[in-house]
């Protein structure tokens, strides 16, 4: 009789184990890989820009890799506020992702009632690619190197005027960084957008501008600005023969124009790799290296960790340049 309850009790247990296993086995099977369904991603800004170029080029490459369709959102308005701050709030699940741009790392000071904390409320991914500004002169300034440049805006401080797209953006903080490490006084003028600014500085409105280097680097080729240096640490594949701000005796200045891709904070860590790994494989891809060879971009492989620390370093690093600069957008 002992014998026949034991035999009992030990089937009844094999069978919840059973049931267990396959209870697991189950919701193993309710969750598909990622991706499933087709992936948004949201950019803060018209396009046809280079935040939007890019993240297109990106999410080609991620709809090919990883047998979904990944689609550019674009959300403009607030500086890229508005696309940052509607990811914020979506759900933590990979589906819905922002293609970040240097702009949010300075609209973290330049905006007091900003609703994000890039570093709070977002994980990173991976950084996309790096596009340096380039200082740019009209033909009519004589300067052919930036000391000549400091010394022409030196004589000419009040009248001599430099152009951006836009007050708080990497092009206009670049020049108030280039006043912060020089101590010109030279007067700011903002435009809606590089292009009526370049066309204002072509036209000899403005006398010099640091602009991203797709828009500007065909005027120079054509012969209607100079290049006097490139804003990164290293010169550009594009430009080799344009020597950097540091190489130019103005120093620390690296200010680059990058993006890169976040998720909302608490997105499963295997969803983050797995986009991780896809685009760092395609920064391996000829395609890719010729269309960021044209742009003048470029893109190293890196972690989400590596990305994190970039992104602090940013916001650590526009802060003051924001303050000195007095911009400020309410």
């Amino acid at each position: 009789m002992p014998i026949h309850g034991f035999s009992l009790r030990r089937s009844f247990m094999c069978t919840l184990a059973g049931l267990a296993a396959a209870c697991t086995l189950g919701a193993h099977a309710q969750q598909p890989a990622y991706p499933s369904k087709p992936v948004r991603i949201v950019v803060g800004f018209s396009a046809g820009g280079t935040t939007d170029i890019v993240a297109r080029l990106m999410a080609q490459e991620l709809t090919e890799s990883l047998g979904q369709s990944f689609v550019v959102d674009n959300r403009p308005g607030g500086g890229s506020n508005i696309a940052t701050d509607l990811v914020r709030q979506a759900p933590a699940d990979g589906y819905t992702l922002l293609f970040v741009a240097v702009t949010s790392t300075i609209n973290q000071t330049l905006y007091p009632n900003v609703k994000f904390d890039l570093m709070r409320d977002f994980d990173a991914v991976a950084l996309g690619a790096k596009v340096p500004n380039i200082l740019v002169v009209n033909p009519s300034v004589p300067a052919k190197t930036v000391p000549e440049l400091v010394a022409w805006a030196r004589a000419h401080h009040d009248t001599a005027a430099y152009a951006s797209s836009g007050s708080g953006t990497s092009i206009h903080m670049a020049g108030e960084m280039f006043k912060v490490r020089t101590g010109l006084q030279t007067q700011h003028v903002p435009y809606k957008g590089s292009a009526p600014a370049m066309t204002d500085l072509i036209g000899g409105q403005v006398h010099f501008m640091f602009d991203n280097m797709p828009s500007a680097w065909p005027h120079v080729q054509s012969g209607k600005l100079r290049a006097l240096a490139v804003t990164t640490r290293k010169r550009s594949p594009s430009a080799p023969d344009v020597p950097t701000m540091e190489e130019s005796g103005i120093a620390p200045f690296d200010v680059t124009s990058w993006f890169g891709l976040l998720a909302p904070k608490g997105t499963p860590p295997e969803i983050v790799a797995r986009l991780n790994k896809a685009m760092n494989e395609a920064f391996d891809k000829p395609a890719v290296q010729q269309a960021y060879a044209k742009l003048g971009a470029v893109a190293e492989k890196n972690t989400p960790q590596d990305f994190a620390r970039f992104i602090d370093a940013e916001v650590k690093g526009w802060a003051p340049v924001v303050k000195a600069s007095g911009a400020r957008v309410d």
